[in-house]
């Protein structure tokens, strides 16, 4: 389908081509496409921009993920098909980075397909492919995982996560970062370190600040960060966005009520009047 760049919906038309396209290639499963619209649903709240309270829930990602000693980022297929090249340039930006496919709907063609996608945008080295460990008190394919990346990380940063794998995580005692649009899912309620954001922002917002620190030569810390602060703030740029669109709303004129007439028993339907 060719799109044209006037269409004022042109971005998000070309994300659900490339995402379409990842399901004929069987990257992405068919639940992954309703993920996918029930996050841009988010996105229109959150007015389709990094709003400050997650670009400072960034910053801090950007400071946890190279102050960790074993930091992972986790890929499904989504991941894969929305923000391939942005993973390669964060696990670029933060040395010492795993990256790991994990699926909730997982087959091992779909598992070799989504690292090929990710090694093809200049990821090194995918795990995951073939995993070596579990996490306990998981019942889905999500607890499988490879012994050399998320098993033994300590901080891990997923991506359009499933909040029954991210209280698994936390469980272990690793520390969990999100980046989930919806600040009421339970991946957001259940992270360490929230990011209400859109996926290709947030990681290329991670990456900028990761570089930005490496270069300021400063240590990295694992700061606390408060998450109920960050969700509350992504609550508040969604309330503040529709009181305003509510009030620029103009009211339309009501339609006056016509006098109800009794109908006369006659067959012409007209009024009958009276003396």
């Amino acid at each position: 389908m060719r799109l044209s760049p006037r269409h004022p919906r042109y971005r998000s038309l070309r994300v659900r081509e490339r995402l379409a396209k990842a399901h004929r290639t069987g990257v992405v499963v068919p639940e992954g496409l309703i993920a996918h619209g029930r996050g841009e649903a988010f996105d229109y709240l959150l007015g389709e921009r990094t709003s400050p309270s997650a670009r400072r829930a960034e910053r801090a990602a950007a400071e946890w993920l190279l102050a960790a000693r074993r930091p992972v980022v986790s890929v499904n297929g989504n991941v894969a098909a929305l923000a391939a090249p942005e993973v390669a340039r964060l696990a670029a930006a933060v040395p010492g980075l795993a990256v790991e496919v994990n699926l909730f709907h997982r087959t091992g063609p779909r598992a070799r397909a989504i690292a090929r996608r990710l090694e093809e945008a200049g990821v090194r080295r995918v795990l995951g492919v073939h995993p070596t460990a579990r996490i306990p008190g998981l019942p889905s394919d999500r607890a499988r995982v490879d012994r050399d990346g998320i098993y033994r990380s300590d901080v891990c940063l997923v991506p359009l996560e499933d909040g029954d794998r991210a209280g698994a995580l936390r469980a272990v005692g690793k520390r969990v970062i999100s980046i989930d649009l919806n600040p009421l899912s339970r991946t957001s309620l259940t992270a360490d370190l929230p990011i209400v954001d859109e996926l290709s922002r947030a990681l290329g917002s991670i990456a900028r600040e990761a570089r930005r620190l490496r270069r300021s030569g400063r240590k990295a810390r694992l700061l606390p960060f408060d998450a109920d602060g960050a969700l509350a703030s992504a609550l508040v740029t969604i309330d503040r966005r529709l009181m305003r669109a509510a009030a620029r709303r103009p009211r339309r004129a009501r339609p006056r009520a016509r006098a109800w007439r009794p109908r006369s028993r006659g067959t012409t339907g007209r009024t009958r009047r009276r003396p």
